[in-house]
């Protein structure tokens, strides 16, 4: 096996693009190419092989792991799952991980904490922000800390209200959608009917409006 092409890629810094005889092309980070001495016309044996391909994946999954929590919080266990979904092997995503949590660029902990930030400024509720601490398999011994930065649902459901009906009196097919939204947001039956009786104490409701 030979090294046909060694070449840089210039609309991707410190990225180089591999030719190898039998067809095969390969992308990888400058570093790879120092890492193991590439160059046009190497041979590489069996061992030289495997070492390249494996390098290659390693910093594949490095490189996709590092955009993926730069556009959003992810959690170790999802963040594995994703660069596996993506293509990436599961040692190389593994290892990606470990990377990432050694740098300490990975921590469930502040992840938990920024979902949970992120939801209030949502408007959502316990119910529905513990839902997505699950869906992004947050482990379960942060949630308390997490969901302690939660404010009371009395405050949360005060302002959806004063900006859903603007201070009128509204009708009740008006309550019957500000309702759905506050359960769609993860507000329980109790603290939205405290709530809407706050806002309006003249409002008549029943379970079956609920």
């Amino acid at each position: 096996m030979t090294i046909e092409k060694l070449e840089p890629l210039s609309q991707q810094p410190h990225t180089f693009r591999i030719t190898l005889s039998d067809g095969t092309r390969l992308k990888t980070q400058d570093y790879v190419v120092a890492a193991l001495h590439l160059r046009t016309g190497m041979e590489l044996d069996e061992e030289a092989h495997r070492q390249l391909l494996d390098a290659v994946g390693k910093a594949s999954a490095k490189t996709r792991a590092v955009r993926m929590i730069s556009a959003a919080g992810h959690s170790k266990k999802e963040l594995q799952r994703r660069l596996v979904e993506k293509g990436e092997r599961v040692e190389d995503a593994q290892e990606a991980v470990a990377w990432l949590s050694e740098l300490k660029l990975l921590d469930d902990a502040k992840t938990a904490e920024q979902l949970v930030r992120s939801a209030v400024a949502k408007g959502y509720g316990r119910s529905r922000i513990r839902q997505i601490l699950y869906e992004k398999s947050i482990p379960q011994a942060y949630w308390e800390d997490a969901l302690s930065l939660v404010p009371e649902m009395d405050e949360a459901i005060d302002r959806f209200l004063e900006r859903r009906f603007r201070g009128n009196a509204p009708e009740e097919k008006e309550v019957k959608r500000a309702v759905d939204a506050l359960l769609r947001r993860g507000h329980s039956y109790s603290d939205i009917r405290a709530g809407l009786q706050r806002y309006d104490e003249s409002l008549e409701l029943d379970d079956a409006e609920l």
